[in-house]
């Protein structure tokens, strides 16, 4: 029965006089009050409104409804639209003398309007001024339409808390204590959302108050235990049935099923589902599923299908559920195309996927790498009526991410909000991840996003930026990261520390990694092989290969089996140094251990074979490789191509890079760079500027170095025919500083290489202007840049973020800081962040200039922009002006930080503080 129909039951109940009652009911109905306020208690249970709630509408409502005939009143049909649950609430809660008929009369009109559904707060509102007025009939049914109402965990503890409280009322509990009804209603409340240990108090209290339990009671308590593996505490209460003289019926065993199920006891399972008949008991349709879907998840599939098959012999028939367990059993194995297959078949059968089922499919095509044909199912999705759930947005969201598509993620994030659909933790983690990639410092603003909506970090999140962190150079960050992780509470696991201990190795910190490694201990954290492998491979990078032969001697007396990446770490170190004899022994020691060659272990000798000269031996190991099982891969081919661009085989070069297509594997930037060089190197310019057409064509793109490659080439041409200096850029073929080219580069040359691009089918793009920018940038050509940013304009093609960014940095280490700050302005404006280093630079600059006044307008500006204010702290506040000694400009900047509502962590605050007050 829903909420409309029970309060249309009740709203011609006959009206009490409250005069007589009201002062001994007071106390208690100030103490429902504190419970029913949904605000200040409860915050993160209510939907969050763009705008807060209009509180003047409760009063208008109350003055209303003190009129006669009030259904008649003219102002109603304009206020309904803007009349939420929360409203009622209020009007309930702020006028507890309001007559209950009325109450009642207001309540039912409301709920039977299409767009207004009560909720456990309006409900429980309601229910304060029946009981004040001593309604206990009409109560009682509202107390069992808001405990049916509970939507979340926070509205059920809500509801129990506030029951529990009333029963405990001396004066209310002879007249209205909770009935058996509200018992088992409020205890299958409490199992839907896995509430045992709250279940288990109910159940006492119901013993106590001398409330029988019946078979519905003890079947509401076995399923709740069941859905959380705990079968052996559900058999008490299987007992209990027993004991009272009924037998257990299909509902029990099905909970057993399922309890069996979730313990991955799934013969167990199958034990109880052969049982059934025996005993008197159907099997239905929510038995086959719960061990169809026991069966998926242990991987037997095939079983699984078999039991889907014979359900007719039980007079069952699949449910959308039975179909939804067993696609997603398929796609998680491997058999996707069976998975879409019998979603397909679903609806040829009389059963219409639901939102689950579309979920399920649309996750699997984003793991397949298949993201827009998901989008498209969650446009059909729409086009059935179907509304996508959290988990549905989530997994197109994690599908974008993953391929760096973050503009497509943040529209999914834009098309889940504007239909009411709130992201969750796992959507913020999916996101920061995805920005790792690209911008750390985006995904550090999406963690003050998380705070800012009540959503709590993990140790998911913070792995993430603390990696993202590493990628981008900013290790102290990724420390401070650690140290906010600690404090709120959260413990860092071994990919953490796994992630620093790399982090530090690869610039050659590895005394520090050393330490942090040996300081696990203390924290009762055991090293794994990631960990093992990352310092191992740190001491062989720097050529301490005896201590990295310590550490593998350890790793494997404490157990931790050292895999693939462990041992080919140390023989790329071994091979490094010259020392084959030794590498070739770590080789059948690996196999001794049982750990196979991988192709990264075979492309390791082969590079240094190549280095060597020897190609029949390097050949001979390709050879094996292959025959191995393995395949190489694009550092194995790429490994080949240079060493006969090197030597001057192009021929070979060229068969190598046809052979790699053939086998599937793609080109990378370096590749093509290697065989455009050679044929520059040989004066072949038109085949340079055809691998470079190959290379738009396959969608890699050409990095600064490819573009500087050409250029040299380009310069050479022109140092022959006017005798310029330029040709010694060339001298020494493949081995030349780029930086000598980007440094004789002119705008004309520039023009030079478009033109030739776009004769070569190439058009100049983003990337292209962006690379020689970044270029450019590094060796302070800002003349040039500037005229290749103008050029742009005129082209019609926009800046990006990495081309904008190098131009800053430029500017700030040429101290050019009124031209920084028009780069940043323009930045800005096109929703572009400046990286925080430069921030730095341009702050710390201006302030030695003396140019307060614009370091406050630039830092105001800054903090509007959505980053992480702890980001802002660490890297300009302390990382620029307390190591600069500016302890007064960090404290006036900080002011302004706090003017603008800037929220820090406790733990960036105290680091301030410590530095403000050290200076």
């Amino acid at each position: 029965m829903n909420g409309s129909s029970i309060i249309a039951t009740i709203r011609t109940s006959t009206m009490r006089t409250p005069a007589a009652i009201m002062k001994h009911v007071e106390s208690f109905h100030f103490r429902c009050f504190l419970l029913t306020k949904p605000f200040s208690s409860f915050p993160s249970s209510l939907p969050i409104d763009p705008e807060p709630p209009d509180h003047d509408l409760p009063l208008l409502l109350h003055s209303i409804l003190s009129k006669p005939n009030w259904q008649k009143h003219p102002s109603l049909p304009k206020l309904l639209p803007s009349i939420s649950p929360s409203h009622v609430h209020s009007l309930f809660s702020l006028n507890p003398y309001l007559l209950p008929q009325t109450a009642l009369d207001f309540s039912y009109w409301i709920s039977q309007k299409p767009t207004f559904k009560h909720s456990v707060y309006s409900y429980s509102a309601l229910l304060n001024i029946l009981v004040a007025y001593k309604f206990f009939g009409p109560a009682d049914k509202i107390r069992l339409a808001m405990i049916k109402s509970s939507a979340s965990i926070h509205e059920s503890r809500f509801v129990f808390e506030l029951l529990m409280e009333m029963n405990k009322n001396e004066q209310l509990h002879s007249c209205f204590k909770l009935s058996l009804r509200s018992y088992n209603f409020l205890l299958m409340s409490l199992s839907k959302f896995l509430m045992i240990d709250e279940m288990k108090s109910v159940y006492s209290e119901m013993l106590n108050n001398r409330v029988s339990p019946n078979i519905f009671t003890w079947n509401t308590m076995v399923n709740g235990y069941c859905k959380i593996g705990n079968v052996v505490e559900a058999q008490r209460y299987v007992t209990k049935i027993v004991q009272a003289g009924l037998n257990p019926d299909t509902f029990t065993y099905t909970s057993l099923i399922l309890g069996h199920c979730r313990n991955k006891d799934v013969d167990s399972a199958f034990r109880i589902f052969r049982m059934m008949p025996s005993k008197g008991c159907r099997r239905n349709e929510v038995s086959y599923t719960n061990l169809i879907h026991g069966l998926c998840e242990a991987e037997r599939v095939d079983e699984a299908i078999k039991l889907f098959e014979a359900m007719g012999e039980d007079f069952c028939y699949p449910t959308v559920r039975t179909y939804t367990v067993i696609i997603f059993g398929l796609c998680e194995t491997g058999r996707k195309s069976e998975g879409i297959k019998l979603f397909k078949e679903m609806s040829q059968k009389g059963c219409e996927p639901n939102a689950h089922t579309y979920t399920v499919i649309i996750d699997s095509l984003c793991k397949d790498n298949k993201v827009d044909e998901a989008r498209e199912m969650v446009g059909r999705m729409l086009g059935k009526g179907l509304v996508p759930s959290v988990v549905t947005y989530n997994a197109l969201i994690d599908g974008y991410c993953k391929h760096g598509a973050m503009e497509a993620a943040l529209e999914v994030l834009g098309t889940m909000e504007s239909n009411n659909c709130f992201p969750n933790e796992r959507t913020y983690n999916e996101l920061i991840a995805g920005f790792c990639k690209k911008n750390v410092h985006k995904a550090m603003a999406f963690l003050d996003k998380m705070l800012e909506l009540k959503l709590v970090p993990n140790v998911v999140t913070y792995n993430s930026l603390i990696h993202g962190q590493c990628k981008m150079g900013q290790l102290d960050n990724a420390f401070r990261l650690l140290e906010m992780m600690k404090e709120n509470g959260l413990v860092p696991d071994q990919w953490t520390y796994s992630v620093l201990i790399d982090s530090l190795c690869k610039v050659d910190r590895i005394e520090e990694a050393r330490n942090l490694f040996d300081s696990l201990k203390e924290k009762s954290l055991k090293a794994n092989e990631v960990i093992y492998t990352a310092l191992i491979d740190g001491y062989c990078k720097v050529g301490k290969i005896e201590d990295a032969n310590y550490l593998l001697d350890r790793m494997i007396n404490q157990g931790c089996l050292p895999n693939s990446c462990t041992y080919n770490a140390i023989i790329d170190g071994l091979c490094n140094m010259k020392n084959m004899k030794e590498a070739l022994s770590t080789v059948k020691k690996m196999a001794g251990m049982g750990v196979k060659p991988t192709v990264d272990t075979y492309t390791i000798f082969i590079k240094w074979m190549l280095k060597e000269g020897d190609f029949d031996h390097a050949h001979g190991n390709l050879d094996q490789l292959i025959s191995s099982g393995c395949q190489p891969d694009v550092l194995t081919y790429t490994a080949f191509i240079r060493a006969y661009c090197g030597s001057g085989r192009l021929k070979e070069a060229e068969d190598m890079m046809i052979r790699m297509k053939e086998e599937g594997v793609f080109p990378d930037s370096l590749t093509y760079t290697l065989l455009l060089d050679a044929y520059g190197c040989l004066g072949l310019m038109h085949s340079a500027f055809d691998v470079l057409k190959c290379m738009f064509d396959a969608g890699c793109e050409p990095s600064h170095h490819t573009y500087s490659i050409l250029f040299k080439y380009l310069l050479k041409d022109r140092g022959t025919k006017d005798d310029s200096p330029a040709v010694n850029l060339v001298s020494n073929g493949m081995l030349f500083d780029h930086a000598d080219v980007w440094k004789s580069m002119e705008f004309d040359t520039a023009l030079e290489l478009f033109e030739k691009m776009r004769q070569h089918g190439c058009v100049p793009n983003a990337n292209t202007y962006g690379k020689l920018i970044i270029g450019l940038c590094k060796v302070g050509r800002f003349v040039v840049v500037q005229k290749l940013f103008d050029h742009m304009r005129d082209q019609g093609i926009s800046p990006g973020e990495d081309a904008y960014n190098s131009l800053l940095n430029c500017f700030c280490e040429l101290g050019m800081y009124d031209d920084a700050m028009i780069v940043v302005d323009l930045m800005i404006k096109s929703s572009q962040l400046p990286y925080l280093d430069s921030y730095r630079q341009l702050i710390c600059g201006l302030y030695d200039q003396g140019d307060k006044e614009k370091v406050d307008t630039l830092f105001a500006n800054l903090l509007r922009c959505g980053y992480s204010s702890d980001e802002v702290a660490w890297k300009i506040l302390i990382d620029g002006l307390l190591k600069k000694g500016l302890a007064d400009r960090c404290s006036e900047l900080l002011s302004i930080m706090e003017k603008m509502g800037c929220q820090l962590h406790p733990n960036t605050y105290s680091l301030l503080i410590e530095g403000i007050d050290g200076a």
